[in-house]
């Protein structure tokens, strides 16, 4: 067990107490906007996919919608457990345990490692599951040739977690936007390339929108990697030396606090994976429609869930140093933030979501006109829940700071497949409203875990979680 250094890390001086309400809001938003930004590009290496998977055709936009449906899951399942590192690399800070960041970035990749190994064989049973769930054989043959490639990214996505959680814990988040956002790019190019077969590149379709997502994944963790290993500020932690040493501890540390967090994940994007699902039973044109509201609701998403991140290191560092009123100003600031972005968002998925959907499928095509009208009605009912979206996942990362990840993955559970998949089955097949009903389901499993988490962030020293910054 490491006793915390008298030592503090260097250019710390962000992490001394914010002294009023507005000081706390700039701090935020400081960490925030460059997590924010680099959250939309991250969004927008999907986005890409989505937009010109939809100029192959809608049955290469619905195989590939339902691979990723199917995978996202599982790597947010590992994201979450390795995220751990974040709240963990927080508190040392605030503590200024200059040896515990090392130890817990260094566990981190460990648990990478053991995540990969787990969730890349069952991947690859992806066509098995699918015709076994009833799904159309030529979408999951087609889904298929998906995966074989993208699987392998697990790998660097997951070391891409340890490393911005390490970077953001320090304020370090400009780096951050900066290769995502080179990401982005890669991927176009590579999509562009692969996909099309343009300049001579043979033309791989759903192939090769797999392999840009590993070369770009791939590329990415190499950049991150070498900024904090050659980094004046981050050599001194020496993050991978004796690498092979384990550090049980800390290492059963990270999967007690991360596997709940990881399982709140699953059990929420998991219920956008049954609505997916249910939307196969309906038809291609349902599917293709679904993923276009569901990538334009996860853009706006993207907002409050950066803000969130922020959150966590804000709460964390409070919660390390001992400081039980800097907790309540970081974690309150961030839910105000969040769900006021997401109501501004909400009022523009209502007024404009036909057009918004039209960016995504060419409208002159009459093929196209029943997707198009479908997408944009889920895109209006979309609009109703984000606020409630919003409140949810900052709630949840601002619990996350506390290390209170336990309670919340229960209420997550109840929340979406005891609430939200049951309404969203017995409204779209048992009333028969179809997608309409599928959607609604959604929002009420979102508006349930919303209204609990954040009755839990203000109760938290009544509930004891606060106890050890008393």
């Amino acid at each position: 067990m490491s006793t915390p250094s008298s030592v503090a890390a260097p250019t710390d001086r962000h992490i001394l107490p914010a002294a009023t309400w507005s000081s706390e809001l700039r701090a935020t938003f400081a960490l925030a906007w460059p997590l924010v930004i680099a959250q939309l590009a991250q969004n927008a290496l999907f986005t890409t996919d989505v937009i010109m998977l939809g100029w192959l055709g809608p049955g290469f936009l619905a195989a590939g919608t339902l691979a990723t449906a199917f995978f996202t899951p599982f790597l947010l399942l590992g994201i979450g457990i390795v995220g751990a590192v974040a709240p963990l690399v927080a508190q040392a800070r605030g503590a200024r345990d200059v040896k515990a960041v090392r130890r817990v970035v260094r566990q981190g990749f460990w648990a990478a490692i053991v995540m990969a190994a787990i969730l890349i064989p069952f991947l690859l049973q992806i066509r098995l599951i699918f015709t076994t769930l009833g799904q159309n054989p030529t979408t999951a043959a087609m889904a298929e040739q998906y995966m074989q490639i993208a699987v392998w990214s697990v790998i660097p996505q997951l070391g891409i977690i340890v490393l911005r959680s390490l970077l953001s814990a320090f304020d370090t988040t400009r780096i951050i936007l900066v290769i995502t956002v080179a990401g982005v790019v890669i991927n176009a190019i590579v999509n562009y390339l692969l996909m099309f077969g343009n300049h001579g590149f043979p033309r791989l379709e759903l192939r090769g929108a797999a392999t840009a997502t590993l070369v770009t994944n791939s590329l990415m963790f190499a950049l991150m990697l070498a900024y904090v290993l050659r980094h004046r500020r981050f050599k001194r932690y020496h993050i991978l030396i004796r690498f092979w040493k384990p550090d049980w501890s800390r290492f059963r540390q990270l999967f007690r606090i991360g596997t709940p967090i990881g399982f709140t994940v699953l059990a929420e994007v998991g219920l956008f994976t049954g609505a997916a699902f249910f939307m196969g039973w309906l038809g291609t044109d349902e599917v293709a429609a679904h993923a276009i509201a569901l990538q334009c609701a996860s853009t706006a998403f993207m907002v409050p869930l950066g803000v969130g991140m922020a959150c966590t290191v804000r709460v964390g560092v409070a919660y390390g140093r001992k400081d039980s009123d800097g907790i309540g100003k970081a974690g309150w600031i961030a839910i105000i933030v969040g769900t006021g972005f997401m109501a501004l968002t909400a009022l523009l998925f209502v007024t404009a979501g036909p057009l918004i959907v039209r960016l995504f499928l060419d409208p002159d095509r009459p093929a196209n006109a029943n997707a198009l009208y479908l997408a944009g009605t889920y895109l209006v009912i979309a609009g109703f829940f984000q606020v409630v979206d919003g409140a949810q996942v900052v709630a949840a990362h601002a619990l996350r700071g506390l290390n209170d990840t336990a309670i919340p993955m229960v209420v997550a559970f109840v929340g979406y497949w005891i609430v939200g998949m049951p309404v969203a089955y017995i409204l779209g097949f048992v009333f028969e409203w179809r997608g309409v009903g599928i959607w609604l389901g959604l929002a009420a499993g979102l508006a349930l875990v919303a209204v609990v988490l954040v009755g839990r962030f203000a109760m938290r020293e009544r509930l004891g979680l606060t106890a050890p910054a008393a």
